[in-house]
Protein backbone atom coordinates (compact mmCIF):
# COMPACT_ATOMS: atom_id res chain seq x y z
CA UNK A 1 0.00 0.00 0.00
CA UNK A 2 2.89 2.59 0.88
CA UNK A 3 4.58 1.45 -2.11
CA UNK A 4 1.52 2.62 -4.25
CA UNK A 5 0.73 5.61 -2.59
CA UNK A 6 4.32 6.33 -3.25
CA UNK A 7 4.28 6.09 -7.41
CA UNK A 8 1.16 7.94 -7.18
CA UNK A 9 2.76 10.56 -5.27
CA UNK A 10 5.56 10.68 -8.02
CA UNK A 11 3.50 10.69 -11.06
CA UNK A 12 1.40 13.27 -9.73
CA UNK A 13 4.77 15.47 -8.44
CA UNK A 14 6.32 14.47 -12.09
CA UNK A 15 3.56 16.34 -13.83
CA UNK A 16 4.89 20.06 -13.80
CA UNK A 17 8.18 18.53 -15.51
CA UNK A 18 6.37 17.01 -17.70
CA UNK A 19 4.63 20.43 -18.23
CA UNK A 20 8.20 22.30 -18.31
CA UNK A 21 10.27 20.40 -20.40
CA UNK A 22 7.27 19.77 -23.22
CA UNK A 23 7.02 23.64 -22.66
CA UNK A 24 10.34 24.78 -23.30
CA UNK A 25 11.00 22.39 -26.23
CA UNK A 26 7.48 23.36 -27.86
CA UNK A 27 8.94 26.67 -27.54
CA UNK A 28 11.79 25.85 -29.51
CA UNK A 29 10.31 24.36 -32.15
CA UNK A 30 7.92 26.81 -32.75
CA UNK A 31 9.85 29.90 -32.65
CA UNK A 32 13.39 28.54 -33.52
CA UNK A 33 12.34 25.34 -35.83
CA UNK A 34 12.55 25.48 -39.38
CA UNK A 35 8.98 26.51 -41.20
CA UNK A 36 7.92 23.73 -43.75
CA UNK A 37 5.47 26.20 -45.11
CA UNK A 38 7.85 26.50 -48.23
CA UNK A 39 9.19 23.79 -48.42
CA UNK A 40 5.66 22.26 -49.12
CA UNK A 41 4.77 24.73 -51.55
CA UNK A 42 7.76 25.22 -53.54
CA UNK A 43 8.72 28.53 -55.99
CA UNK A 44 6.66 31.66 -56.23
CA UNK A 45 3.35 30.90 -54.13
CA UNK A 46 0.73 33.02 -54.18
CA UNK A 47 -0.34 34.82 -50.65
CA UNK A 48 -3.48 32.47 -50.79
CA UNK A 49 -1.27 29.31 -51.16
CA UNK A 50 0.78 30.24 -47.98
CA UNK A 51 -1.84 31.21 -45.81
CA UNK A 52 -3.76 27.38 -47.04
CA UNK A 53 -1.32 25.49 -46.06
CA UNK A 54 -0.03 27.78 -43.22
CA UNK A 55 -3.93 26.88 -41.72
CA UNK A 56 -3.38 23.15 -43.11
CA UNK A 57 -0.33 22.80 -40.65
CA UNK A 58 -1.49 24.80 -37.62
CA UNK A 59 0.89 27.65 -37.91
CA UNK A 60 -1.57 30.60 -38.05
CA UNK A 61 -3.61 29.50 -34.71
CA UNK A 62 -1.89 30.94 -31.01
CA UNK A 63 0.59 29.48 -29.21
CA UNK A 64 -1.36 28.33 -26.07
CA UNK A 65 -3.72 26.45 -28.63
CA UNK A 66 -0.89 24.77 -30.44
CA UNK A 67 0.53 23.80 -27.26
CA UNK A 68 -2.61 22.30 -25.47
CA UNK A 69 -3.00 20.54 -28.52
CA UNK A 70 0.27 18.77 -28.03
CA UNK A 71 -0.48 18.34 -24.61
CA UNK A 72 -3.72 16.96 -25.41
CA UNK A 73 -1.38 14.71 -27.89
CA UNK A 74 0.92 13.30 -25.07
CA UNK A 75 -2.02 12.73 -22.68
CA UNK A 76 -3.85 10.73 -25.18
CA UNK A 77 -0.52 9.08 -27.03
CA UNK A 78 -1.59 10.25 -30.05
CA UNK A 79 1.06 12.06 -31.80
CA UNK A 80 -0.69 11.84 -35.15
CA UNK A 81 1.52 11.04 -38.53
CA UNK A 82 5.12 11.54 -39.67
CA UNK A 83 5.62 14.74 -41.75
CA UNK A 84 7.87 12.41 -43.68
CA UNK A 85 6.82 8.97 -44.53
CA UNK A 86 3.42 9.47 -43.30
CA UNK A 87 3.66 6.41 -40.48
CA UNK A 88 1.90 7.13 -37.66
CA UNK A 89 4.38 8.32 -34.37
CA UNK A 90 3.20 5.57 -32.51
CA UNK A 91 3.87 2.84 -34.70
CA UNK A 92 6.89 4.42 -35.99
CA UNK A 93 8.33 4.51 -32.35
CA UNK A 94 6.73 1.20 -31.54
CA UNK A 95 9.28 0.04 -34.57
CA UNK A 96 12.29 2.06 -33.92
CA UNK A 97 12.28 1.94 -29.45
CA UNK A 98 13.00 -1.78 -29.24
CA UNK A 99 15.87 -1.46 -31.75
CA UNK A 100 17.30 1.08 -30.03
CA UNK A 101 16.77 -1.31 -26.94
CA UNK A 102 18.63 -3.98 -28.24
CA UNK A 103 21.53 -1.73 -29.34
CA UNK A 104 22.48 0.21 -26.29
CA UNK A 105 21.68 -2.62 -23.33
CA UNK A 106 24.20 -4.83 -24.12
CA UNK A 107 26.77 -1.84 -24.42
CA UNK A 108 24.98 -0.30 -21.14
CA UNK A 109 24.95 -3.28 -18.74
CA UNK A 110 28.82 -4.34 -19.54
CA UNK A 111 30.41 -0.85 -19.17
CA UNK A 112 28.42 -0.50 -15.51
CA UNK A 113 29.32 -3.93 -14.10
CA UNK A 114 33.16 -3.79 -15.18
CA UNK A 115 33.30 -0.62 -14.54
CA UNK A 116 31.98 -1.23 -10.76
CA UNK A 117 34.48 -4.65 -11.02
CA UNK A 118 37.28 -2.15 -12.17
CA UNK A 119 36.69 0.26 -9.86
CA UNK A 120 36.86 -2.33 -6.81
CA UNK A 121 40.03 -4.23 -8.02
CA UNK A 122 41.83 -0.11 -7.97
CA UNK A 123 40.44 1.29 -4.54
CA UNK A 124 41.30 -2.50 -2.85
CA UNK A 125 45.02 -1.85 -4.50
CA UNK A 126 44.76 2.10 -3.67
CA UNK A 127 47.90 3.93 -4.74
CA UNK A 128 49.79 0.20 -5.99
CA UNK A 129 50.71 0.32 -10.03
CA UNK A 130 47.44 -1.33 -10.24
CA UNK A 131 45.39 1.50 -9.40
CA UNK A 132 47.77 3.49 -11.13
CA UNK A 133 47.28 1.45 -14.31
CA UNK A 134 43.36 1.10 -14.12
CA UNK A 135 43.05 4.79 -13.56
CA UNK A 136 45.56 6.18 -16.18
CA UNK A 137 43.29 3.56 -18.96
CA UNK A 138 40.47 5.08 -17.56
CA UNK A 139 41.52 9.00 -18.16
CA UNK A 140 42.81 7.79 -21.38
CA UNK A 141 39.31 6.35 -22.63
CA UNK A 142 37.83 9.51 -21.29
CA UNK A 143 39.78 11.69 -23.70
CA UNK A 144 38.92 10.06 -26.47
CA UNK A 145 35.79 10.98 -27.91
CA UNK A 146 32.87 8.35 -28.82
CA UNK A 147 32.52 9.04 -32.39
CA UNK A 148 36.48 8.44 -32.33
CA UNK A 149 36.15 5.63 -30.85
CA UNK A 150 33.23 4.17 -32.80
CA UNK A 151 35.17 5.29 -36.30
CA UNK A 152 38.17 3.23 -34.77
CA UNK A 153 36.54 0.10 -34.05
CA UNK A 154 34.83 0.18 -37.51
CA UNK A 155 38.14 0.48 -39.10
CA UNK A 156 39.87 -2.31 -37.67
CA UNK A 157 36.97 -4.56 -37.13
CA UNK A 158 34.63 -4.48 -40.04
CA UNK A 159 36.05 -2.46 -42.73
CA UNK A 160 38.27 -4.33 -45.70
CA UNK A 161 41.01 -2.43 -44.51
CA UNK A 162 41.01 -4.22 -41.26
CA UNK A 163 39.63 -7.82 -40.63
CA UNK A 164 36.14 -7.45 -42.01
CA UNK A 165 35.17 -9.77 -39.53
CA UNK A 166 31.60 -7.94 -38.57
CA UNK A 167 29.14 -6.03 -40.74
CA UNK A 168 30.14 -2.29 -41.93
CA UNK A 169 26.62 -0.90 -41.42
CA UNK A 170 22.97 -1.83 -41.20
CA UNK A 171 20.76 -4.23 -38.86
CA UNK A 172 19.45 -7.31 -40.77
CA UNK A 173 18.47 -9.37 -37.83
CA UNK A 174 17.24 -12.90 -38.28
CA UNK A 175 19.02 -15.37 -35.58
CA UNK A 176 20.87 -14.32 -32.22
CA UNK A 177 24.03 -15.11 -34.12
CA UNK A 178 22.80 -12.08 -36.52
CA UNK A 179 22.25 -9.88 -33.71
CA UNK A 180 25.56 -10.57 -32.23
CA UNK A 181 27.26 -9.87 -35.44
CA UNK A 182 25.51 -6.83 -35.41
CA UNK A 183 25.79 -5.71 -31.90
CA UNK A 184 29.45 -6.06 -31.67
CA UNK A 185 31.04 -3.46 -32.97
CA UNK A 186 29.14 -0.73 -31.57
CA UNK A 187 28.97 -2.59 -27.80
CA UNK A 188 32.84 -2.19 -28.00
CA UNK A 189 32.77 1.12 -28.61
CA UNK A 190 30.03 1.63 -26.19
CA UNK A 191 32.33 0.38 -23.61
CA UNK A 192 35.15 1.71 -24.36
CA UNK A 193 34.13 5.15 -23.57
CA UNK A 194 31.92 4.34 -20.73
CA UNK A 195 34.86 1.99 -18.86
CA UNK A 196 37.30 5.53 -18.34
CA UNK A 197 33.54 7.61 -16.63
CA UNK A 198 32.07 5.00 -14.79
CA UNK A 199 35.55 3.23 -13.50
CA UNK A 200 36.87 6.66 -12.05
CA UNK A 201 33.44 7.41 -10.71
CA UNK A 202 32.96 4.02 -9.12
CA UNK A 203 36.17 4.10 -7.62
CA UNK A 204 35.79 7.47 -5.43
CA UNK A 205 32.72 5.95 -4.46
CA UNK A 206 34.15 3.00 -3.08
CA UNK A 207 37.51 4.67 -1.97
CA UNK A 208 35.34 7.22 0.50
CA UNK A 209 33.57 4.04 1.24
CA UNK A 210 36.55 2.29 2.48
CA UNK A 211 37.74 5.31 4.42
CA UNK A 212 34.88 5.15 6.62
CA UNK A 213 34.99 4.13 10.52
CA UNK A 214 33.16 0.76 10.22
CA UNK A 215 35.37 -0.51 7.24
CA UNK A 216 38.44 -0.01 9.47
CA UNK A 217 36.35 -1.84 12.68
CA UNK A 218 35.67 -4.62 10.16
CA UNK A 219 39.47 -4.80 9.34
CA UNK A 220 39.96 -5.03 12.95
CA UNK A 221 38.09 -8.14 13.63
CA UNK A 222 40.33 -10.12 10.62
CA UNK A 223 36.96 -9.89 8.59
CA UNK A 224 38.32 -10.85 4.57
CA UNK A 225 38.82 -8.48 2.38
CA UNK A 226 36.66 -9.80 0.15
CA UNK A 227 33.64 -10.01 2.74
CA UNK A 228 34.92 -6.54 3.34
CA UNK A 229 34.06 -5.28 -0.13
CA UNK A 230 31.36 -7.59 -1.10
CA UNK A 231 29.30 -6.95 1.78
CA UNK A 232 30.54 -3.90 3.71
CA UNK A 233 31.27 -1.65 1.08
CA UNK A 234 29.49 -2.50 -2.04
CA UNK A 235 26.28 -2.72 -0.41
CA UNK A 236 27.10 0.80 1.26
CA UNK A 237 27.64 1.82 -2.15
CA UNK A 238 24.72 1.07 -3.91
CA UNK A 239 22.42 4.32 -3.11
CA UNK A 240 25.37 6.73 -5.87
CA UNK A 241 25.70 3.56 -8.04
CA UNK A 242 22.06 3.00 -8.38
CA UNK A 243 21.23 6.53 -9.24
CA UNK A 244 24.38 7.19 -11.86
CA UNK A 245 22.85 3.54 -13.72
CA UNK A 246 19.13 4.51 -13.15
CA UNK A 247 19.41 8.54 -14.41
CA UNK A 248 21.67 7.30 -17.57
CA UNK A 249 18.69 5.17 -18.86
CA UNK A 250 16.75 8.62 -20.75
CA UNK A 251 20.26 9.43 -21.95
CA UNK A 252 21.22 6.02 -23.17
CA UNK A 253 18.31 5.17 -24.89
CA UNK A 254 17.81 8.90 -26.75
CA UNK A 255 21.27 10.59 -27.47
CA UNK A 256 23.50 7.20 -26.49
CA UNK A 257 22.22 5.95 -30.04
CA UNK A 258 22.15 8.59 -31.64
CA UNK A 259 25.43 8.43 -32.82
CA UNK A 260 25.67 4.63 -32.96
CA UNK A 261 22.94 4.67 -34.69
CA UNK A 262 23.29 7.58 -37.37
CA UNK A 263 26.60 6.04 -37.88
CA UNK A 264 26.02 2.45 -38.13
CA UNK A 265 22.52 3.19 -40.19
CA UNK A 266 20.51 1.30 -37.80
CA UNK A 267 17.01 2.20 -37.67
CA UNK A 268 16.57 3.10 -33.92
CA UNK A 269 14.98 5.92 -32.44
CA UNK A 270 17.82 7.97 -31.83
CA UNK A 271 18.11 7.74 -35.48
CA UNK A 272 14.44 8.57 -36.13
CA UNK A 273 15.09 12.14 -33.50
CA UNK A 274 18.37 13.28 -35.64
CA UNK A 275 16.02 13.05 -38.84
CA UNK A 276 13.33 14.60 -37.02
CA UNK A 277 15.65 17.78 -36.27
CA UNK A 278 17.16 17.73 -39.33
CA UNK A 279 13.77 18.00 -41.42
CA UNK A 280 11.67 19.73 -39.06
CA UNK A 281 9.11 16.84 -38.45
CA UNK A 282 7.02 17.96 -35.52
CA UNK A 283 4.97 14.89 -34.12
CA UNK A 284 8.03 12.81 -34.12
CA UNK A 285 10.26 15.62 -32.23
CA UNK A 286 7.39 16.06 -29.92
CA UNK A 287 6.50 13.09 -29.41
CA UNK A 288 10.49 12.21 -28.80
CA UNK A 289 10.60 14.78 -26.16
CA UNK A 290 7.25 13.77 -24.65
CA UNK A 291 8.44 10.59 -24.17
CA UNK A 292 12.13 11.45 -22.90
CA UNK A 293 10.33 13.68 -20.03
CA UNK A 294 7.96 10.56 -18.92
CA UNK A 295 11.43 8.65 -18.92
CA UNK A 296 12.87 11.10 -16.35
CA UNK A 297 9.51 10.51 -14.00
CA UNK A 298 10.02 7.11 -14.31
CA UNK A 299 13.81 6.93 -13.56
CA UNK A 300 13.21 9.63 -10.54
CA UNK A 301 10.50 7.56 -9.00
CA UNK A 302 12.44 3.83 -9.74
CA UNK A 303 15.48 5.45 -8.02
CA UNK A 304 13.91 5.92 -5.21
CA UNK A 305 12.27 2.24 -5.05
CA UNK A 306 15.76 0.37 -5.47
CA UNK A 307 17.06 3.16 -2.83
CA UNK A 308 14.51 1.16 -0.37
CA UNK A 309 15.50 -2.26 -2.49
CA UNK A 310 19.09 -2.05 -0.98
CA UNK A 311 18.43 0.53 1.87
CA UNK A 312 14.87 -0.67 4.11
CA UNK A 313 16.05 2.92 6.26
CA UNK A 314 15.28 4.56 3.31
CA UNK A 315 11.72 5.94 3.55
CA UNK A 316 9.33 6.80 0.43
CA UNK A 317 8.25 10.16 0.57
Amino acid sequence: MELLQYILRKLIAGIPLIFGVTFLSFLLMVYFGPDKTYDLLGKNPTEQQIAEIRSELGYDQPFVTRYFRYVTELATLDFGRSESTGEKVNDLLARTIPVSLALVTPGFILGNLLGVLLALFAASRRGSWVDKTIMGCSAVGMSISFLIAIIAFQLVLSSSYGLGWFPVRGWNIHSPLDYLRYVTVPTLATVFVALGYNTRFYRAVIVEEMSRDHIRTAKAFGISPAKILSVHVLKNCAIPIITRVVFSIPFIVISGSLLLETYFGIPGVGKVAFDAITTGNQPVLKAVVGWTAVLFVLAQMLTDILYRVADPRVSLN
